[in-house]
């Protein structure tokens, strides 16, 4: 078996995200991110719409490359790893899908694959991986039709949007539609039979993800 680096901590990594983020931000900003996160962490309290042993909705959606691919077809290869992230202006989102991207050789030798799947547009969807170098295949789900039957969806606060804008980023060219619509952050484990076998929701504050010795630890259970 080839050498394997160390499991990254997401906790460590977010403490190391947060202090850059602390020095490269205007304090006002800051302070309508934390405000926005925790009104998320106190409204979101039960997130996930399905559970252990419930069959996992099937889906098609187009990739980076406007290739289609459907959950059932994934199946038939072995187990899938199932995220929803926000999108590719999200810091945490980057940071949680390149940590992964770290264990992905370890998802594989454990019989899985890593799906991420946010509303944004397939071409937002490739230059998140281009930025990345994530070899997982990521999908555009618009209106977040699949993410609904998994997660929870709810409309981005009109604050934080405009302190995205006087940053510089525009919140909306991400996606197809002006709904302001996310997801909150999930993973899932399916089975090849289709079953749900893990669930995790870190809590609505969106800062907070499924660690990679989590997802690492269940996989190797079976």
């Amino acid at each position: 078996m080839s050498l394997r680096t160390e499991t990254p901590s997401y906790q460590d990594g977010l403490k190391e995200l947060q202090g850059n983020l602390s020095n490269m931000l205007p304090g006002e900003a800051l302070a309508i991110f934390e405000e926005d996160a925790t009104a998320l962490e106190a409204q979101h309290q039960d997130i996930l719409k399905l559970s252990k042993g419930d069959l996992a909705p099937n889906f098609i959606l187009n990739n980076a490359v406007g290739e289609t691919i459907q959950l059932n077809n994934l199946l038939q290869e072995g187990k899938v790893v199932l995220v929803f992230y926000r999108g590719s202006w999200c810091p945490y989102c980057n940071l949680q899908l390149k940590q992964y991207q770290q264990v992905l050789d370890r998802m594989e030798d454990l019989g899985a694959q890593l799906v991420a799947v946010s509303p944004q547009t397939p071409d937002e969807s490739l230059n998140l991986k281009e930025k990345n170098e994530l070899d997982f295949q990521v999908l555009s789900d618009p209106a977040n039709l699949v993410a609904r039957k998994y997660t929870s969806v709810f409309r981005n606060a009109d604050k934080p949007v405009k302190a995205m804008a006087d940053l510089g980023i525009d919140f909306n060219s991400y996606y197809s539609d002006d709904s302001q619509e996310l997801p909150v952050p999930a993973v899932f484990i399916i089975e090849k039979d289709g079953k749900v076998s893990f669930t995790r929701a870190t809590g609505g504050d969106y800062r907070n993800r499924v660690e990679p010795s989590e997802i690492i630890d269940e996989l190797a259970k079976s």
